[in-house]
């Protein structure tokens, strides 16, 4: 089968996705700076599918490396491109750091594949719609100002694709807008390990219920919801996994739909922080200990996604709920107590 290029491959998603790109019959091919990783990973993939995938070490921000990778590596046909910073408060506070590292790597990508045909997977965001007018958020909704420097790369990274894929004849381009993945894989093997404080809810929440942290924070308890926190659209990061090998597997037939496309990856339905927490505490058998903090930059009040499109069109959809989702994550904490990785 297909060698598919994973760049962040030994992160979050980016590993379960080497994971479920083994287990549909591809040969996936990591490629990632470790900057928000730990090479411990390749262990833990190695465990579950049988054999270590291959890993070359290097940032995609330095051209040379990247063009000289691709040259040596004539036979891959399709890119799954998750190597990004990705948290929205950091990316408030070093703009900079998020308009270098996420423009630079995509761009370096392209230029490298400019004369070879090549199908392109790009993990993009929820973050592109702002503040949605109205739920659950299609695809045809207007992308709106980010509230953050991180949205405003995914969405300017978008028209870069989009443009590239009308001046170019050679790429083939999906945009996958997830929501808020979450979760550990079936085994423990695999989950969420974040460097430092982590940036998400559910590291947070397993992290204090284990006993890392004192307590976790709820920012905001006053938006326009139920419950006064704010409302995503939670995912279960092996359903995310799956969706990124069906957009490889779309492209490679041909999407009807021409050579760029977008595509929503969520469950179509939101969850507050409050519910997830609940949820947790269900799942898990734990009690959080957790306090209300004042209102964080850049998030958004409330979004949730519209999912007809990937159902019809992409063949996917999530099939994990919110218990599996809390239950699998307090797996994988207690897993790394009895097993650190880093």
């Amino acid at each position: 089968m297909s060698k598919i290029l994973v760049t962040g491959g030994t992160g979050y998603i980016g590993s379960h996705t080497v994971v479920e790109l083994f287990n549909a019959g591809y040969t996936p091919v990591i490629v990632d700076n470790l900057s928000n990783s730990n090479i411990q990973i390749l262990d833990q993939i190695e465990k579950i599918i049988g054999i270590k995938p291959e890993f070359h070490e290097f940032d995609l921000c330095d051209e040379s490396k990247t063009k000289a990778f691709i040259l040596n590596n004539p036979d891959i046909s399709g890119i799954i491109h998750f190597a990004a910073s990705k948290a929205v408060g950091e990316s408030v506070a070093d703009p900079l750091k998020y308009y270098y590292n996420n423009f630079f790597s995509l761009i370096n990508l392209l230029n490298g594949y400019r004369e070879t045909p090549i199908n392109f997977v790009f993990s993009s965001s929820c973050t592109v719609y702002g503040e949605p007018d109205t739920l659950p958020v299609t695809e045809f909704a207007p992308v709106k100002k980010a509230t953050s420097p991180y949205g405003n790369t995914k969405q300017i990274a978008e028209e870069i694709l989009q443009e590239t894929a009308s001046a170019y004849g050679n790429y083939n381009i999906i945009a996958l807008r997830y929501f808020n993945p979450v979760g550990a894989h079936a085994t423990a093997l695999l989950g969420e390990l974040p460097n430092g404080v982590p940036q998400n809810l559910l590291p947070f929440i397993t992290q204090t219920a284990i006993g890392k942290r004192e307590k976790l924070t709820v920012f905001g308890n006053d938006y326009d919801t139920p419950d006064g926190s704010c409302i995503r659209d939670y995912i279960h990061v092996v359903d995310l996994a799956k969706a990124h090998v069906a957009a490889i597997k779309l492209l490679e037939k041909g999407n009807p739909n021409g050579n760029y496309d977008v595509f929503n990856i969520g469950t179509g339905q939101g969850n507050s922080v409050i519910e997830a927490i609940t949820a947790f505490e269900k799942a898990s058998g734990q009690k959080l200990n957790y306090e209300f903090g004042p209102r964080r930059d850049g998030d958004v009040i409330k979004v949730y996604g519209d999912v007809t499109k990937s159902a019809k069109e992409l063949n996917w959809k999530a099939e994990l709920g919110i218990d599996e989702m809390m239950a699998s994550s307090w797996k994988w904490e207690k897993y790394l107590k009895e097993n650190p990785i880093g």
